[in-house]
C-alpha cells in the first residue's frame, strides 16, 4: 500500500448516466484482487450506501456530520461484507449542506483536509457524486487526484460533458492545480443502436486516449443488484456488466500502473 492513496471523484452533473453503479462496481472489481479500497458516498440520495447493503439505521452519523465538522471521519467509515471495502455513508440530511455551509471560511477544502486524517491505509478511494456542480461535487474535485466521467451514450452527452469539463478547468486554475481526467467512461451502450455507435465514435475522436476501450453495456444485473444490496460484480459475477468493470479495473491498473 502507498502512504497516499489516490482519489477518484466519479462525477457528472447529469444525473443517470450510470456514476453510482460505476462507484460501487469498480471499487468492488479493485476490493476483489486484493486492494484496500474506500468509498466515499457524496450524493445525498444516498444510492452507494443502499447499493452496497447498507441500512438507513446504520447511518446514523455519516458524510454529513463530517462535512459540518461534527464527528471525526474515521468514526464514520463502515466496513462492508465486501473484504477490503469500506463505505462512508450518506443519507438525505445531505441535502442542507450547501446552505450550512455558505458562509463557511474554506468550504471548498473541508473534504479534502477530513480525507487526510483518515487512519486507515486505503490503496483507492472513490467518491461517489451526485448530479450536480454545487459545493459538494466542488469538494470533491478539489480533494480528488482525478475524476473519471461516465457519460451514456446518448445526443446530450456532449453538452453536459463541455459543461463539467469547464468546471475541472476553473477547479484547477483556482483550488487543485493537479486534477487530472482519469478517463471518459461510456455508459448504458448498445453498440447495435447507431446513435450509441455516433456518440461513441464522436467521443473517441474528440477525447483519443481519455475515452477508456472498456464500456458499459445496458444490463439487467446491473440494474437489478442494488435492491439486493450488492454490487452487480458480486451479485451475478458472469454477467456482461459485471466482467465490463473488472476489465475496466484491469485497464485502470495497466493505465497507471500505481497499484
Amino acid at each position: 500500500m502507498t502512504d497516499e492513496p489516490k482519489v477518484i471523484a466519479i462525477a457528472n452533473q447529469k444525473g443517470g448516466v450510470g456514476k453510482t453503479t460505476t462507484a460501487i462496481n469498480l471499487a468492488t472489481a479493485f476490493s476483489v484482487i486484493g486492494k484496500h479500497i474506500l468509498l466515499l458516498d457524496l450524493d445525498p440520495q444516498g444510492n452507494a450506501s443502499t447499493g452496497i447493503g447498507i441500512p438507513i439505521e446504520s447511518r446514523e452519523f455519516n458524510i454529513y456530520n463530517v462535512m459540518r465538522e461534527e464527528i471525526d471521519i474515521n468514526q464514520v467509515v463502515i466496513q462492508t461484507e465486501i473484504p477490503n471495502f469500506d463505505i462512508i455513508p450518506s443519507t438525505i440530511d445531505l441535502v442542507a449542506v450547501e446552505v450550512e455551509l455558505i458562509n463557511k471560511f474554506g468550504k471548498e477544502i473541508i473534504l479534502k483536509r477530513k480525507i487526510k486524517e483518515l487512519k486507515n491505509n486505503y490503496d483507492l478511494i472513490f467518491i461517489d457524486c451526485g448530479p450536480s456542480l454545487g459545493l459538494l461535487t466542488i469538494n470533491a474535485l478539489t480533494a480528488a487526484n482525478s475524476v473519471l466521467i461516465p457519460i451514456q451514450a446518448e445526443f446530450f452527452a456532449l453538452e453536459g460533458l463541455a459543461h463539467l469539463l469547464n468546471t475541472i478547468a476553473l477547479i484547477k486554475r483556482s483550488l487543485n492545480p493537479l486534477l487530472i481526467i482519469e478517463g471518459i467512461l461510456l455508459t448504458m451502450t448498445d453498440r447495435r443502436n447507431r446513435l450509441s455507435q455516433q456518440v461513441e465514435a464522436e467521443l473517441r475522436e474528440k477525447f483519443n486516449d481519455l475515452v477508456y476501450e472498456s464500456v458499459i453495456p445496458r444490463n439487467v444485473k446491473l440494474s437489478e443488484a442494488p435492491s439486493h444490496g450488492k454490487p452487480a460484480v458480486i451479485y451475478d459475477t458472469k454477467c456482461m456488466g459485471s466482467i465490463s468493470y473488472i476489465m475496466l479495473a484491469q485497464e485502470i491498473i495497466n493505465m497507471n500502473k500505481i497499484i
